[in-house]
């Protein structure tokens, strides 16, 4: 099978190039980039004769398509925004597909595709990075043990660097706007924004991370979950995080530069040039994302050094009895979930195994075939349940 990877010389999309180089069932992967010199560090790094590197810029529609005729699947790994383009693109070259994220919004808009993707025959899952993705998955199998659920609660822990440590954990633009968009959460049968940074709460998870502070944050979960299981009586869902993975210190240096107006999109003149304050500073600020080498690590180097656990806890009744369900995704150092899921998903999408439309991944997998997948990356899912007397 062949799968083109979008965005395959960025941080993510890397890893998930990695991933789909060492499963048998991939061909040829390819890195469909417009940062030819980035893309040539990924495959040297990498080193795997399945790769083939083409210059894409996703902007030129005809360019794009040319470049996904042919394929059996694409994984979209660029920034969020570019989402609907990419599958109005894939819609035209007769292509399946999958992303990370929508974060929210526009995950609820590539759902209206699904008639259009299903009349062509193709499939597409969105939002599988780690999470969104792993968390709706779990869901998914807490759901299918549960006769009503009363919530659904989702945490993603990451360890905590340094103080001073300045880096950027993923793509800028996209920790931009969870930093300062409205988390939506489902309360009650409604959707509500929160102010951002809000709803603190210390959570435990599995060591090595242990106790750590987490608050809400928009993402693509909440938008598809609580409808998907509407029947089952949902009044509560909402996914929290700790502070993207960066350092506290870091994201409140951000914080001021928002204040400041940084974060406006409006050009202000300098010097007889329009400059929007948000595209500068994401501009500086990919100077504080790693290298991309560190994100290639394997789980025998020493970097990079992550560890994060994707956490689902599902409260609902089975037989008249309360049951609480806990799954938890860990993965400690390399093998990052952000980019092998969406590989897995894509893998999934070339083999014909997820039927034509548009889904939620909570949808379209079947949770404990996926978890076997992710667990030969060494991404393992425990299963906690609590039962009420």
């Amino acid at each position: 099978m062949r799968i083109v990877v979008l965005g395959g010389a960025g941080k993510m999309g890397c890893i998930s190039v990695q991933s789909l180089t060492k499963d048998p069932r991939v061909d040829e992967v390819v890195i469909a980039d417009f940062n030819l010199e980035q893309a040539k560090v990924v495959a040297e790094t990498i080193d795997s004769a399945k790769i083939s590197i083409e210059k894409v810029d996703v902007t030129d529609h005809a360019g794009l398509v040319k470049t996904l005729t042919g394929a059996d699947a694409c994984l979209n790994a660029t920034v969020y925004y570019t989402n609907l383009q990419i599958m109005e693109a894939c819609l035209e070259a007769g292509v399946s597909y999958t992303d990370m994220g929508g974060l929210f919004h526009t995950t609820l808009k590539q759902l209206e595709l699904s008639e259009r993707f299903a009349e062509k025959g193709l499939s597409a899952v969105l939002g599988m990075g780690s999470a969104p993705g792993i968390p709706n998955i779990q869901s998914r199998y807490a759901a299918d043990r549960l006769d009503t659920i009363e919530y659904i609660r989702i945490y993603d822990g990451i360890k905590p660097p340094a103080a001073d440590d300045m880096r950027f954990t993923y793509a800028v633009p996209t920790i931009l706007d969870e930093m300062t968009l409205e988390p939506m959460v489902y309360e009650n049968g409604e959707f509500v924004g929160k102010e951002p940074l809000t709803g603190f709460e210390d959570y435990w998870f599995e060591e090595p991370l242990g106790l750590i502070p987490m608050h809400l944050s928009l993402h693509s979960e909440v938008a598809t979950i609580p409808i998907t299981f509407k029947d089952k009586g949902v009044k509560e869902c909402f996914f929290k995080i700790n502070y993207w993975g960066m350092a506290k210190e870091t994201v409140e240096k951000v914080q001021v530069l928002q204040k400041f107006g940084f974060g406006s999109r409006e050009p202000v003149d300098v010097k007889g040039q329009d400059v929007a304050p948000y595209d500068l500073m994401v501009a500086m600020m990919d100077n504080f994302v790693p290298d991309i080498t560190a994100f290639l690590a394997e789980p025998t180097n020493v970097a990079p050094d992550w560890v994060k656990e994707i956490v689902t806890e599902v409260k609902g009744t089975k037989e008249g009895k309360t049951v609480v369900y806990r799954l938890g995704t860990l993965t400690v150092k390399g093998a990052l979930p952000t980019g092998t899921a969406p590989a897995l998903a894509a893998i999934w999408l070339a083999d014909g195994r997820i039927e034509p439309g548009v889904y939620p991944p909570e949808q379209a997998f079947h949770p404990e075939d996926f978890f076997a997948d992710l667990d030969k990356f060494g991404i393992p899912t425990q299963v906690t349940v609590k039962e009420m007397l």
